[in-house]
């Protein structure tokens, strides 16, 4: 099981993000801290294997303190300034998330960084070949696909399409499910494909639980 320590200052995207990481098998979290000070601390007591850490922390930047938390680190963070990528890499996080995101962008990543870990097994005598076909499975996630993926109708995502070109402002997975007919979730599913190809903006809206829900609206010019 992959210990999963995960950081961010919003309470609510933290359990946002931990809800993420308990849909994926072979993943646990094992806790949540709001703070950089935190943060370290959870990390020395709980030992994780991987840690999901924003960026704007209050007490600290998360590109900070990457490289004292002993663990493997994705940063999952609104900063896209490069000089904060750059920081974040070079403090050796793996990977580098830009919020928001579809849930399914998290998932691939962990999925790809479950890969990765099992090819580095500690038992394992590694040589390069081995060390590069690890490497290869860790950055697996981050290769865009196609529009249309394998598994999905050209039906659907005509019409999850054609929802969100007539529509002014944005809409959510359960809008576009009730406007098309089909389920949340595999209206969830495609907006999150054309989300991964830059086809349509993602942003967080917050319900009346306080709960973060995802809404998504349509890029360039409508027909």
């Amino acid at each position: 099981m992959i210990r999963v320590l995960v950081v961010d200052d919003d309470f609510r995207v933290a359990q946002l993000h931990a809800s993420y990481v308990a849909r994926v098998e072979g993943f646990e979290v094992v806790a949540v801290a709001h703070t950089a000070a935190d943060a370290i601390r959870l990390a020395t007591e709980h030992e994780p294997d991987l840690v999901l850490l924003d960026e704007y922390l209050p007490d600290e930047p998360g590109s900070d303190i990457a490289g004292r938390l002993r663990a493997a680190v994705i940063v999952v963070s609104a900063a896209e300034d490069p000089s904060t990528v750059r920081r974040a890499l070079t403090a050796g996080a793996l990977n580098y998330v830009l919020k928001p995101f579809p849930p399914q962008v998290l998932v691939d990543r962990l999925q790809a960084f479950a890969r990765f870990w099992r090819l580095l097994d500690d038992e394992a005598q590694l040589d390069q070949t081995a060390v590069d076909r690890a490497l290869q499975a860790l950055r697996a996630a981050d290769t865009p696909a196609a529009v249309v993926r394998k598994g999905r109708s050209p039906v659907t995502s005509d019409a999850v399409t054609a929802v969100l070109r007539s529509t002014d402002g944005s809409l959510t997975a359960a809008e576009v499910a009730e406007s098309t007919g089909i389920s949340r979730a595999t209206a969830q599913r495609y907006l999150s494909d054309l989300a991964r190809d830059g086809r349509v903006r993602l942003t967080l809206r917050y319900g009346s639980t306080g709960r973060p829900e995802h809404c998504f609206e349509w890029l360039g010019r409508r027909r």
